[in-house]
């Protein structure tokens, strides 16, 4: 598949074809990452970086312990460590 750069305002475009989004599984709106290489540029979809914040305000605290963790904390030391 080849596109052409066309001007656009006082910059320039490359527009990408329907077929070529859905195979990328993009969408309007959604953002790319570029990443130039020594061959050319490479396009993919930029994946959100989440905040610590972000993550922990996904998480339900009155959720319960999942089984193998419970057992975990049920072990009995066997060694030097320090509850």
């Amino acid at each position: 598949m080849e596109l052409s750069i066309q001007k656009w305002g006082n910059s320039a475009a490359v527009r990408l074809p329907a077929t070529l989004l859905e195979q990328l599984k993009v969408a309007l709106g959604d953002k790319l990452a570029v990443d130039v290489r020594p061959e050319g540029i490479m396009l993919k979809p930029a994946r959100h970086r989440y905040a610590l914040d972000e993550l922990v305000a996904q998480c339900d605290p009155n959720a319960p312990m999942p089984a193998d963790l419970t057992s975990w904390n049920n072990l009995e030391p066997v060694g030097r460590e320090a509850w």
